[in-house]
């Protein structure tokens, strides 16, 4: 079959690259399907305007010209492959491969130019993969021998501790070591994750600072959160600031609403500042422990939920027990943190309270 004019221009008009051509006065004349699809403008809206509005600057438009008239590129009136940025009709900016040369009259002056651009988004995107993959293969290797070794360690430590405490109660100290562990499981499941984005070849990227954007490790969205949750309000309280992150993250991807404070008295401060709907906070810390907070609360704000979170399952203090005669709502034991029983138990109070 003969390649006539007609079905070469045919296959130009549906082709998914980008083409486009101008005039001597730099007026798009001639603009394909692909560009259509890519850049989002119609051939109404872009025939007869000048081809820089599909740059994001005058300057860069002025550049590419200039390397189709320099001889470097490809030879002169030619340029090969040279890399730019289009903008779209949206403003996205879209990195392409522009392949173009002038075109000149019967007396040799210059009488416009026709331009090949591939999208290379998908190509970047491959190359960003390609990347990734060897980025996590090296974290990987590099990061989860020294985690099993911190891991042995806790757990070494954790047995010296319970031979030199003997009777005495240890408490706090297991906490703090269960928190290490919170941690090296976090980040086991971060380098899971990376692992799984090479594999399925998906990614995405979220705000970081100014116009910088970083990988989004954070894991799976919670698709079976309780409607209840939403937009309550919880104040969290705990000197394990790996609890309080937790803890936040849990309940924020639920809908809450979540402040928190690192101790007791600080707790106290934004409980004291009113608009919340229940506090939840642990028994064991410094300056103010939880049935003082929980008691300087129910004197205040009788009316405000407070929830007691302990690692343990016994009441050295009776701390518990004094706070349920005095009306304290429910125990959350987090050891570690049982998010579906601390949903339920939320849910649990909040409604308990609308009830009255």
């Amino acid at each position: 079959m003969a390649l006539t004019r007609d079905r070469l221009e045919l296959l130009i008009d549906h082709s998914t690259d980008i083409v486009c051509a101008t005039d001597r006065k730099g007026m798009v004349v001639y603009y394909n399907d692909g560009a259509s699809k890519s850049l989002g403008y119609t051939q109404d809206e872009i025939l007869g305007e000048f081809v820089v509005k599909l740059y994001p600057s005058l300057e860069e438009a002025k550049r590419v010209m200039a390397a189709m008239r320099d001889a470097g590129h490809g030879g002169k009136g030619v340029v090969e492959s040279i890399q730019t940025t289009f903008q779209s009709k949206e403003g996205e900016h879209i990195p392409v491969a522009v392949s173009g040369t002038l075109y000149y009259d019967d007396t040799g002056a210059e009488d416009g130019t026709i331009g090949f651009a591939k999208d290379l988004r998908e190509i970047l995107r491959k190359d960003q993969l390609a990347t990734l993959g060897e980025v996590a293969v090296g974290l990987s290797h590099e990061i989860n021998n020294p985690l099993a070794v911190i891991l042995n360690q806790v757990e070494l430590l954790e047995g010296e501790i319970g031979r030199l405490a003997g009777d005495d109660d240890t408490s706090v100290e297991c906490e703090r070591l269960d928190s290490v562990r919170r941690e090296i499981a976090r980040i086991a499941e971060i380098l899971e994750r990376l692992g799984k984005m090479v594999v399925t070849e998906h990614y995405e990227t979220v705000e970081y600072i100014g116009p910088a954007r970083m990988i989004d490790l954070r894991g799976p969205r919670n698709e079976s959160s309780d409607p209840r949750l939403r937009g309550v309000r919880i104040l969290v309280v705990d000197d394990d600031l790996g609890i309080c992150r937790t803890l936040t993250e849990i309940l924020e991807a639920d809908g809450c609403v979540v402040e928190s404070a690192s101790d007791g008295a600080e707790g106290l401060r934004r409980a004291q500042a009113g608009g919340l709907d229940i506090v939840l906070t642990d028994v064991v810390m410094p300056n103010m422990d939880g049935y003082e907070f929980f008691h300087t609360i129910h004197q205040d704000q009788p009316d405000l939920p407070v929830l007691l979170m302990t690692a343990f399952h016994y009441d050295k203090d009776h701390i518990i027990k004094r706070g349920r005669l005095e009306g304290l709502q429910g125990v959350v034991f987090k050891k570690p943190v049982d998010s579906k029983r601390l949903r339920e138990v939320i849910v649990e109070t909040i409604e308990s309270r609308r009830d009255k």
